[in-house]
C-alpha cells in the first residue's frame, strides 16, 4: 500500500509540475505557439528504489531512535542553505525579489531568466545614470579673422592717389602708386583664423558617373545642371552641395578630364598656404618669370604653371624645360585629356577652380600668363585681401562699366560668336540684368578684368567661382559677361562683398607683356636701325618706397613741336594730319 500511494504521489507530483510549467511559461512567452514537450516520467525501477529506502528510514528510525534526528538535521540543513541563497539573491537582484516571482521551474530555467532580467534592468539603470549626469560645456563658437586697423601714422593710413601726369602721347591705361607696406609688416599680419564665410559653412560638390544633357549648355566636365538645379545653386543655404567641375571623377585631375600626373597632384595636395598659378595652353604664351620675390616667399609660397601636351613640347625644344620640371620659380604641371577644344575656355578651368586644385590652400593668386608679377604675394595679399577684410579682390575694367556694353565690345572684336554673345545678353535680361547705373552704388562696375584673382579659400568664395564657372561652362567663354550676375545673386541672399579695386593698381604688381604670335610674328627693323628686340612694357612706378602723394615719371621724352600751318584761302580745302615729333609736316589732299 505504501509502494501504491508513493507511486500515486509521485505520479500527481511531476503531473503538477509539467502542468505549472506549461502555464508560467505562457505567461512569460505569450508568442509562444507549441507547448512545450513533456517531461518523461522516472523509469518504475528508480520508484522502486526510493520506497526501498524510505521503507528501510522508517522500519529502523524507531528502534535506534536516529529517524527524527536525522531529518531534523538534514532539514536545518536545507532551511539554512535557502536563506543563505536568498539573501545573496537579495543583494544582487533588489528588483526580482521585490517582483516575487513564484513558479516552480527548474533550477537551469530559473537562472537564464534571472541573467535575462538582470541584464535589462542594468541597461534601463545605466541609460538613467548617463541621463543624470552633467551635459559637457558647449564648445566655443568659431573664431574668424575680422581686420585691423594700421598704426596712427602709418604712411599707408592716409594714402591717396596722385593726379595722373599729364603726358599727351599716353592716353591709354598706366599703372598708378599703390602703398604697399614692408614685407616684414605684411608677413606678421597674416590671419592665423579664417573669414567669416556669410551664410555658408559646408560646401560639397556633385559626382555623376552618368552625364544626361539637360536643356541647353553644359559640357561632359562640368556636367550638365538643369535650369532648376542653377536656381537651386543661388539659393545659399548652410550647407550646399553644387556642380564645380570635374563631375565624372572622385577627385578631381584624375581620370575627371584635366587630368594630372598623380606627382603633381601629391604636391598641389602639400600646399598649404599661398599659392600663386597660371596656365599656358596651345603654346600660346612664353614662360614669365615673376620679380621683386622675398626669400620667403620663394621658400614658402606654391609658384604652379599648367600647360598642355603642345606647350610642353615646346618649352622641351627650346631648351626651357627638364626633368627637374622647374623653369625659374614655376613648377611645370602638364595636364591631359582636356575637356574643351578652345584652350581660352580650358584656362579657366585653372582660373577658376584653384580651390579644387589645391584642397588646402588658403590662399590663391591667380595671374594671366602674359602678365609677369612684379611685387611680393604677400604685400599684395595684405594690400588687397586683409587690410581690406574681405576674401575676394579682382579690379574693374580700365574702360567699361556696363556689361551691355562689354558684350558690344567683343562682338566687335570678334572675341566669340555673335549671337551667343547675344543669347546669353538675352537670358540675363530675362533675370533682370539692367544696364548700370549710380542706383547700383556703392558697387562701382559690373565688369571686370578678369586677367589677375586675389581670392581666399573660404565656402563662400569657392561658391562664388564655383558658380562663376559653371555659367562659363553653360554660356560664352567671355567670363566678364556673367561676373556681375553671379556677384548679384549670391549678394542678394548674404552680405557677401567683392573688392573691385582701381584697374590702374594692377597694373601696378603686373607688367603686361605680349603673347607669343605677335612677339614672333613682329617685324623685323632696318639693319642700320638700333631698337629694342621686344616692345617696351607699360610704365611702372619704380619708385614703390616713395613718400605717398609723390609720383616721378620715368619716361623721358622729347618735347612735342608744333607744325607750322600757312593760313590762307585753301586752308578749309586741305586736311592736316598729326606727325611724331621732329618730322616735317605732311599734308594730303
Amino acid at each position: 500500500m505504501t509502494t501504491g500511494s508513493l507511486g500515486l504521489r509521485s505520479s500527481g507530483s511531476y503531473g503538477s509540475l509539467q502542468q505549472q510549467q506549461f502555464q508560467s511559461s505562457l505567461l512569460l512567452s505569450p508568442i509562444q505557439t507549441t507547448p512545450p514537450p513533456l517531461v518523461p516520467r522516472k523509469p518504475a525501477k528508480m520508484i522502486k528504489e526510493k520506497d526501498k529506502l524510505f521503507h528501510w528510514i522508517c522500519k529502523f528510525a524507531p528502534r535506534k531512535k536516529v529517524g527524527m534526528l536525522l531529518l531534523c538535521l538534514v532539514s536545518t540543513a536545507v532551511f539554512v542553505w535557502v536563506l543563505y541563497v536568498g539573501k545573496g539573491e537579495d543583494s544582487q537582484e533588489p528588483i526580482l525579489s521585490n517582483m516575487s516571482i513564484k513558479s516552480p521551474l527548474m533550477s537551469g530555467e530559473k537562472d537564464g531568466l534571472t541573467a535575462a532580467f538582470t541584464s535589462n534592468v542594468n541597461n534601463v539603470v545605466g541609460n538613467a545614470n548617463v541621463d543624470l549626469l552633467p551635459l559637457p560645456p558647449n564648445p566655443p563658437p568659431p573664431v574668424y579673422f575680422t581686420g585691423y586697423i594700421l598704426p596712427p601714422g602709418n604712411p599707408c593710413e592716409g594714402f591717396t592717389l596722385p593726379p595722373p601726369p599729364a603726358d599727351r602721347k599716353r592716353t591709354g591705361p598706366r599703372p598708378c602708386p599703390v602703398c604697399y607696406l614692408p614685407l616684414e609688416q605684411a608677413i606678421s599680419l597674416m590671419p592665423t583664423t579664417p573669414s567669416f564665410s556669410p551664410v555658408l559653412k559646408n560646401l560639397t560638390y556633385i559626382y555623376e558617373e552618368n552625364l544626361t544633357r539637360t536643356e541647353f549648355g553644359g559640357s561632359e566636365f562640368g556636367g550638365y545642371p538643369s535650369l532648376r538645379q542653377r536656381s537651386d545653386s543661388y539659393d545659399i543655404r548652410e550647407s550646399m552641395g553644387v556642380h564645380c567641375g570635374f563631375v565624372r571623377g572622385a577627385k578631381p585631375g584624375r581620370q575627371t578630364g584635366f587630368d594630372i600626373n598623380d606627382s603633381d597632384l601629391l604636391e598641389m595636395e602639400t600646399c598649404q598656404g599661398v599659392v600663386v598659378a597660371s596656365a599656358i595652353f596651345g603654346a600660346f604664351d612664353l614662360i614669365r618669370q615673376p620679380k621683386n620675390i622675398s626669400m620667403y616667399a620663394i621658400k614658402n609660397v606654391c609658384f604652379h604653371m599648367f600647360v598642355d601636351e603642345e606647350t610642353e613640347a615646346f618649352l622641351i625644344n627650346s631648351n626651357e624645360l627638364d626633368g627637374s620640371k622647374k623653369i625659374g620659380l614655376w613648377r611645370i604641371v602638364v595636364v591631359r585629356n582636356l575637356p574643351y577644344s578652345d584652350p581660352r575656355r580650358n584656362g579657366k578651368v585653372p582660373k577658376l577652380l584653384l580651390h579644387r586644385l589645391f584642397p588646402n590652400a588658403r590662399y590663391s593668386l591667380w595671374v594671366d600668363a602674359k602678365l609677369e608679377l612684379v611685387v611680393d604675394p604677400y604685400q599684395i595679399l595684405e594690400r588687397f585681401l586683409w587690410r581690406k577684410n574681405v576674401s575676394f579682390a579682382i579690379s574693374r575694367h580700365y574702360k567699361r562699366f556696363d556689361v551691355f556694353v562689354e558684350a558690344e565690345a567683343n562682338k566687335a572684336a570678334g572675341k566669340y560668336e555673335n549671337a551667343s554673345i547675344d543669347f546669353q545678353i538675352d537670358f540675363y535680361k530675362k533675370e533682370g540684368l539692367t544696364p548700370f547705373s549710380a542706383n547700383k552704388f556703392p558697387i562701382t562696375s559690373d565688369v571686370p578684368e578678369g586677367c589677375v584673382i586675389i581670392r581666399e579659400h573660404i565656402p563662400i568664395s569657392n561658391l562664388f567661382t564655383c558658380l562663376w564657372f559653371n555659367e562659363v561652362d553653360r554660356f560664352t567663354s567671355r567670363d566678364q559677361i556673367s561676373f556681375s550676375t553671379v556677384r548679384d545673386k549670391i549678394a542678394s541672399k548674404t552680405n557677401y562683398t567683392i573688392n573691385m579695386f582701381l584697374d590702374c593698381e594692377r597694373r601696378n604688381f603686373v607688367v603686361q607683356g605680349y603673347h607669343r604670335d605677335l612677339l614672333e610674328n613682329w617685324a623685323p627693323p632696318p639693319p642700320d636701325a638700333v631698337v629694342l628686340v621686344h616692345p617696351p612694357p607699360p610704365v611702372i612706378d619704380e619708385k614703390l618706397n616713395s613718400p605717398p602723394g609723390t609720383y616721378t615719371d620715368n619716361i623721358v621724352s622729347s618735347p612735342i613741336k608744333k607744325v607750322p600751318t600757312k593760313r590762307g584761302r585753301d586752308r578749309k580745302s586741305r586736311r592736316h594730319r598729326k606727325v611724331n615729333a621732329g618730322s616735317k609736316g605732311i599734308t594730303a589732299t
